[in-house]
């Protein structure tokens, strides 16, 4: 074959490029995520026909399931608390375009800090206890998030890997905790963290722990500080360029460190709702994966608190729908778990399309 014949070859291939968008008009987003979840559907209802079940019952199911009861709803709601909280968390440190991955290690040590009082000063007064255990909640969470903004305000290390890795430390401080000097002397068999006393329990307010105003304050109280503040406005600024933020007199160092401190102390306030709302004691499986799952609520509502709210509480339904779907139809908790990550898949790609366009090139030409 001749050079000639070759390079016209080259010529006529044709390459896929992405190409971010502008600015879509609102409408076209609403009916893009519409389209993503009607395919989402779609494609879960196809892997659900596969493995022998009636997908429309299956869908029924799922959303009787976390609706259909005032118990079921209770259940729901309590899902949705430390998501949503861990998501305005998130959401702060995201705005300033510092990547908070250590949702979960900030939501252990808040319940950490809290369980030390809940579970050796269980005799103080309730209305002393609860306080101080809420506090103390709010420190470890701070704290945990503080450390990698230090080192990102003076070294700029990778603040991803920090906080990742900073999870993983929190959980086995918990389990060398539960093994060692935090065990339960009154089970000596089966290691453990000792029971709260009453006095170290959330009241219920309505038939679900006060976990939830806490969270609807938390919800009102970020929406007015990220919009209506200087703070909030600063988190901006230092998210859009700290070159600029610099040059307005702003100190970047002293904003991320604020503001990665507020992002953990959230965080940690769900982790403690966790252990003195629901659990009654201290446990390694304290976050159930909301540290995660927190990242892709936030990022799905675009860092805006009422759509936090607004998907927090689909995802609630999703979860607590999904487990009454494994025992009504015998479908194992990993059938849920696939189903969940197919309508998740589609969300997510849903969003890739709403920032970038998919172009096809000519090798040597114009699109």
């Amino acid at each position: 074959m001749s050079s000639t014949e070759t390079n016209a070859k080259k010529q006529n291939r044709f390459t896929l490029r992405t190409v971010k968008r502008a600015q879509l008009p609102k409408n076209k987003v609403a009916m893009l995520r519409l389209a993503a979840l009607l395919m989402a559907l779609l494609a879960g209802a196809v892997f659900i026909m596969i493995i022998g079940s009636n997908p429309f019952a299956v869908y029924k199911t799922m959303v009787e399931g976390a609706l259909r009861s005032k118990l079921a709803i209770y259940g729901t709601i309590k899902i949705m608390i430390p998501l949503l909280i861990t998501s305005l968390g998130i959401t702060l440190a995201f705005k300033m375009k510092f990547w908070n991955v250590g949702g979960e290690g900030q939501i252990i040590m808040g319940a950490l800090f809290a369980s030390y009082f809940g579970i050796f000063h269980g005799d103080w007064p309730h209305a002393v206890l609860i306080p101080v255990m809420f506090l103390a909640g709010m420190l470890g969470g701070g704290l945990t998030g503080l450390l990698p903004a230090y080192f990102k305000a003076k070294y700029n290390t990778n603040e991803t890997l920090f906080t990742l890795m900073l999870n993983y430390i929190a959980l086995n401080l918990v389990i060398f905790l539960r093994e060692g000097p935090w065990a339960d002397p009154t089970s000596p068999g089966y290691k453990k963290f000792a029971l709260f006393t009453e006095n170290g329990r959330l009241d219920k307010v309505f038939g679900v722990h006060a976990g939830w105003i806490i969270a609807l304050v938390l919800l009102i109280l970020t929406f007015i500080y990220l919009k209506y503040t200087k703070h909030g406005y600063e988190i901006d600024v230092v998210g859009e360029s700290t070159a600029t933020a610099g040059y307005a007199g702003m100190n970047v160092k002293k904003i991320i460190l604020r503001t990665m401190f507020i992002s953990g102390a959230i965080c940690g306030i769900a982790g403690m709702i966790e252990v003195s709302g629901n659990a009654g004691t201290m446990s390694e499986g304290v976050t159930r994966g909301v540290g995660f799952t927190a990242i892709i609520v936030a990022w799905l509502a675009g860092l805006k608190p009422w759509s936090i709210f607004i998907i927090s509480a689909l995802f609630s339904i999703m979860e607590k729908g999904s487990s009454v779907v494994e025992s009504t139809f015998g479908l194992s908790a990993a059938c849920a778990d696939v189903l969940q990550g197919i309508i998740l898949f589609f969300v997510i790609g849903c969003e890739f399309f709403i920032r970038f366009k998919v172009t096809i090139s000519k090798k040597g030409g114009t699109n």
